[in-house]
């Protein structure tokens, strides 16, 4: 875990780490779902640096309520990278499943509204991100998460789908911060078979970009999970990842808090102490 990093030594420590993996298990290559967020493209770049372009593959996975960035980005990241990539919605599978009519489209309403709507909507639960943890705050937001949740789900298994027919690995994207508070979905984006930025929290992936040079476009969005409209990272988790890294790297180091606003860190120890009911996967005597 390391607190300050030199991008230019990272990055090729992660590249060698990626080959040497690959090689170790005999996967012929990579799959990896880009979103055209800064993780996925980092870890794609990493990916091609390490392995070559034609061994790495990618799925582009939009649905109903994605972005309509979402597809623009990811085609910018897989033609900057020069991978090979197919475009596959998930909204149909997401519509089979019957998911869709649990939330009424909203297409007919322009996006600033659908986001205006569902940032209200998610400010009225107190702490949502606690809840989202817990599976908590009552029957309709469990049947949001489950909503949620599901998609991600239905993105992994596309990808180890198309892995397996190749022999490659699934490469995640999760960072330090995802992993440390719990912002992903268990069984769905924590699920693969390597895992080159789990180490790095959130700003040093930011760091990582700049080094390797992406598209200034990535760079610069703001990042968000695209699950819903108008929620990005920072406005579901409750902090920035300035302040939230800061201050993650203080409690991973045991080194004192009292220089930091108490607000910010009760906020971050909260999430903390929650995160546990994210990772349970079994209990069992055995």
């Amino acid at each position: 875990m390391p607190v300050e990093i030199n991008p230019s030594q990272e990055k090729e420590r992660i590249v060698e780490f990626i080959r040497t993996q690959i090689a170790k298990y005999e996967f012929e290559g990579a799959v990896i779902g880009i979103s055209g967020g800064i993780d996925s493209a980092v870890v794609g770049k990493l990916l091609t640096e390490a392995l070559g372009r034609e061994r790495v593959f990618a799925l582009i996975l939009p649905e109903r309520d994605s972005s309509k960035r979402t597809v623009s980005d990811s085609l910018l990241v897989c033609r900057y990278l020069g991978i090979r990539y197919s475009v596959k919605s998930i909204s149909p599978l997401v519509r089979r499943l019957g998911i869709y009519r649990t939330k009424p489209p909203a297409f007919i309403f322009p996006r600033k509204i659908q986001e205006d709507y569902v940032r209200a909507q998610w400010q009225k639960t107190s702490s949502p991100y606690i809840n989202d943890l817990k599976s908590a705050g009552g029957q309709s937001n469990r049947r949001n998460l489950a909503y949620y949740r599901t998609k991600n789900r239905l993105r992994m298994t596309i990808l180890y789908y198309e892995a397996e027919q190749r022999g490659y690995a699934v490469a995640g994207t999760i960072n330090r911060t995802e992993f440390l508070i719990g912002f992903y979905v268990k069984w769905g984006d924590d699920s693969s078979d390597i895992e080159p930025i789990m180490h790095l929290y959130k700003t040093q992936v930011f760091e990582l970009a700049r080094e390797i040079g992406l598209p200034q476009r990535i760079i610069e969005k703001e990042p968000s999970p695209d699950l819903a409209p108008g929620i990005t990272d920072e406005f579901a988790i409750g902090l920035s990842y300035t302040d939230l890294d800061r201050i993650l790297k203080k409690n991973e180091l045991t080194l004192p808090l009292s220089d930091e606003d108490p607000e910010l860190v009760e906020k971050v120890q909260k999430i903390l102490a929650a995160v546990p009911y994210r990772k349970i996967r079994n209990l069992s005597l055995l």
